[in-house]
């Protein structure tokens, strides 16, 4: 049975409801392309601010970070989202302006309707219901949005380093189910030498290409990791180039960058290791051939420089988790029904929080399959499901984890 205070918590007034969602519309009229994330930054900050949000900054890297102060009775917990999209493309392949924040039918279309302003608005608002309601959570509650999660995670990581809750809500679109992990992601770029030749004189050329295309198939029989929860590690060549732009030269250098989705216990030269001879085996006489672990430069809105490898790291609770049972049971009054529990295919911020030792769960509203799409949109009859079941995490998941531990 919900107490007064449960009650309070999760009850949903129409102008609270009504104000997430203009909330809503205005983050996804602010465009926020990875390294541009400061008008919705100060955005978020201003909203944290005007719902009675403890302490509300701006850390070194650019990140929003909110807090509301607990009573010191149970463990910390962080809601994390991101503040960056992918780019919209041709506006005019969308069903509705992808910057217009539109609601039709039910639906609030726009590009970061799901990834992630979506999940990012039910969190500031879902944290904020407790301040409403006059309540205290029995442990610290933080609520975070970071920079450049599309780009490899600049914020993440920095965060990784400065903020260490013992709990973290990764609010990535998950259809309000729970996510306990999800796939990695490595970048690898295979580069190969040949001879630069005219093209009409193969026998003096040595052609990259060719290695490149005996290696691409190579590929298909190559043995790759496996995780009974999530699945087994995909490669998916994404770009390819070479050193030439006259098409009747056979070119003296190819390169093509591997899209690596990896599972728990690979990182990149535990990959690169075993794609090498692979490499190596497909060589022409010649030809000479490497795989490069791409080192990425990026500076953020806020001017905090960071170089890392695109190498976000795999992340995997066990199903009877405690953190993912708990979780599973208090979501189950706002949502009527306990959450189905799965895992992401995609690689989110929270394989860099989890990297450090924190205890990482997802939970967010949103269809993730429409993400990076021309058809994104959120249900708002969902974001409102979404808002209640962070509520209620916020007020009650931390003390239950810690009495399930």
């Amino acid at each position: 049975m919900m107490s007064s205070s449960d009650h309070a918590v999760s009850e949903l007034s129409g102008d609270g409801f009504d104000a997430c969602v203009r909330f809503l519309q205005r983050l996804i009229r602010t465009q926020s392309m990875p390294g541009e994330e400061g008008d919705i930054a100060m955005l978020v900050a201003s909203e944290m601010r005007a719902l009675g949000y403890d302490e509300v900054e701006h850390d070194a890297a650019g990140n929003v970070i909110g807090l509301l102060r607990g009573l010191g009775e149970a463990p910390s917990v962080m809601f994390n989202t991101h503040l960056d999209h992918v780019d919209a493309g041709d506006p005019a392949d969308w069903p509705h302006h992808p910057y217009g924040g539109e609601i039709h039918d039910g639906l609030l279309w726009g590009r970061g309707a799901i990834d992630i302003k979506g999940p990012l608005a039910a969190q500031v608002h879902g944290v904020a219901r407790l301040i409403a309601a006059g309540q205290r959570p029995p442990g610290d509650v933080y609520v975070t949005g970071t920079v450049q999660e599309e780009v490899g995670g600049l914020g993440a990581r920095y965060m990784a380093e400065t903020l260490r809750p013992d709990l973290v809500l990764i609010g990535e679109p998950s259809r309000n189910e729970v996510r306990r992990g999800h796939r990695g992601r490595i970048e690898l770029r295979v580069q190969v030498r040949g001879k630069m030749a005219h093209a009409s004189m193969t026998e003096i050329g040595r052609n990259p290409l060719t290695v490149i295309g005996r290696f691409l198939a190579a590929l298909e029989d190559v043995d790759l990791a496996y995780d009974p929860d999530l699945g087994t590690c995909s490669i998916a060549p994404t770009l390819i180039g070479t050193d030439q732009t006259s098409g009747n030269v056979i070119p003296g250098l190819a390169e093509v960058t591997l899209d690596c989705r990896t599972v728990t216990g690979q990182d990149a030269a535990s990959l690169r290791a075993q794609l090498l001879p692979v490499l190596r085996s497909c060589e022409i006489e010649g030809s000479s051939s490497d795989i490069l672990i791409p080192q990425h430069e990026r500076s953020s809105y806020a001017g905090y420089e960071m170089t890392y490898p695109a190498d976000n790291p795999a992340l995997s609770l066990p199903a009877d988790h405690d953190a993912v049972r708990t979780a599973v049971e208090v979501l189950a009054g706002p949502l009527g029904a306990e959450p189905p529990v799965g895992v992401w295919d995609f690689a989110t911020d929270g394989g860099h929080f989890g990297l450090a030792g924190m205890t990482v769960v997802g939970f967010g509203p949103g269809d993730d399959r429409l993400a990076h799409t021309v058809n994104e949109h959120i249900v708002v009859d969902e974001l409102a499901l979404g808002i209640r079941g962070n509520a209620a995490l916020a007020f009650h998941w931390p003390a239950a984890y810690a009495r399930a531990s």
